[in-house]
């Protein structure tokens, strides 16, 4: 679903060819792979060594290698372009990412990452918090994480920019659809595809657990169009410019 918005992420930080590019958190290496197809230079980097050897089978001309976001392995000023696709919310420490994205740029160069709506855009999330709110509880004895949804707002992605060092920001947003088979494919991509929601559902008792995925899927299913369910998934990219 991400590969839909990968494009305008890429425009945003304004990838062309020959462009240096460095794709934070790149996964199974969709974002780097297409900044290739550009005829830019691509380095792919995840801190899962099995994401990175994914992204190898997937994609031949850009680098792939394990690294943190945190304390990207690269010198001062050695990209035009950072992107991050979905990563952010992730990070222990998002703004710690962010200044290494700032870190590594060149003078001029832009850095760009996208993250979901809030859940109440974001249809496939909002039904599974909707659902825990509703009949669970979300305090199940996780560690303290950061707020998911956090960059959702523009006003805070502006701001934490702009302490980095960031200038010239942009938001903007893009319509994403997630197809669905079946309502249940929802419920399974969460409980085997996330960290903390997964946790957050498994941390119920099983009658709760059995009324929220009621819910969700109920949820779910008012998005039926013909054979399949088409979820609306956007997502906030923002962009901005190292001075």
């Amino acid at each position: 679903m991400t590969i839909q918005s990968v494009s305008a992420l890429l425009d945003a930080a304004g990838v062309t060819k020959n462009s240096l590019v460095l794709d934070v958190c790149t996964g199974a290496g969709y974002a780097a792979g297409l900044a290739a197809e550009r005829g830019a230079l691509a380095t792919g980097v995840d801190f899962s060594a099995a994401q990175v050897e994914l992204a190898r089978e997937h994609y031949k001309h850009p680098t792939f290698q394990t690294a943190d976001g945190t304390a990207l392995p690269f010198p001062d000023e050695s990209f035009n372009c950072v992107i991050n696709s979905i990563g952010i919310p992730h990070f222990f420490d998002p703004d710690a990412a962010i200044s290494e994205a700032f870190r590594v740029l060149r003078k001029g160069g832009s850095f760009a990452f996208s993250v979901y709506d809030i859940p109440e855009r974001a249809v496939g999330y909002g039904a599974v918090y909707d659902a825990v709110q509703a009949y669970g509880s979300m305090d199940i004895g996780l560690p303290q994480g950061p707020n998911f949804f956090q960059f959702s707002d523009p006003a805070v992605s502006k701001k934490r920019l702009i302490a980095a060092g960031f200038e010239s920001v942009h938001i903007t947003s893009r319509q994403q659809t997630w197809h669905l088979v079946s309502p249940e494919d929802a419920l399974e991509a969460v409980l085997q595809g996330s960290v903390r929601a997964a946790a957050t559902l498994h941390g119920q008792g099983p009658e709760v657990l059995r009324s929220i995925r009621k819910a969700i899927l109920e949820s779910i299913s008012s998005y039926k169009r013909g054979k399949t369910y088409d979820v609306p998934m956007p997502v906030v990219i923002a962009s901005a410019t190292k001075p």
